[in-house]
């Protein structure tokens, strides 16, 4: 997941780590806005558009739960990270019901938060991607329409895939070459993240791959613990 150029609104009541957090995440190429408490923080979120928040939890004048609250009713897409020297179990679930995404409590290994970052920007994206409205792809010698659930191959007569069947193939169309993150496919087609719903998702995947036989340029790779991917090879790399 590339990070150059991604927006990070740190909000930060002690100047030194939050002078320390801000360059270590601009050197990993963030573009960071460093604010000092969250009266100045929700100033700076009203500005311009942030591709994820950092909230310190206790500041003075806003706390960062409070100024969560605000930011949520703004963008309630936007992903926010909570840091706090408080480990209650009760100010975790807090933290979670006023919109975070993540928690990390202080001292924490900034490795740890870049991570974290990446992960959740990943998820936005592979989101975004999947709540399109592209219905219609070509891969190989293939054919897809989502939208009557169809699968051609060449000129042959098309194939009526089951509703899991196509919105699975649609979603790893969508990314084509790329990896298709396992915890999509189950939260956006099966609704839940578990044991049973993930063999589930493995005899789909199994059907899709008998479909897909005909073509020896296309196949779905399995990412080990990660996800899928539709690989889709060239004709240069078909001829290797």
């Amino acid at each position: 997941m590339e990070t150059e150029n991604k927006k990070i609104l740190l909000v930060e009541d002690d100047p030194n780590f939050g002078i320390v957090l801000k360059d270590y995440l601009s050197m990993n190429d963030f573009d960071v806005t460093l604010a000092k408490n969250g009266m100045e923080g929700f100033e700076k979120f009203k500005k311009e558009p942030f591709d994820v928040c950092i909230l310190d939890v206790m500041m003075p004048y806003k706390d960062g739960f409070t100024l969560a609250k605000e930011i949520r009713e703004k963008n309630d897409h936007i992903p926010i990270i909570f840091l706090t020297a408080k480990t209650m179990k009760e100010d975790v679930l807090k933290g979670y019901k006023a919109g975070a995404d993540d928690y990390l409590n202080k001292p924490f290994d900034s490795e740890v938060l870049l991570v974290k970052l990446k992960a959740i920007l990943q998820r936005k994206a592979s989101n975004s991607l999947a709540d399109s409205k592209q219905f219609e792809f070509d891969f190989g010698d293939f054919h897809l329409n989502s939208k009557l659930r169809f699968l051609k191959y060449k000129d042959e007569e098309p194939t009526k895939l089951s509703p899991k069947e196509n919105e699975l193939l649609r979603l790893l169309a969508l990314h084509e070459n790329d990896l298709m993150p396992r915890e999509l496919a189950l939260t956006k087609i099966w609704r839940d993240d578990n044991y049973f719903t993930s063999r589930s998702m493995d005899v789909y995947i199994a059907k899709l791959r008998k479909y897909l036989k005909k073509d020896d340029s296309v196949e779905i790779l399995n990412i080990h613990g990660e996800g899928f991917r539709l690989v889709v090879k060239t004709d240069s790399e078909k001829s290797e």
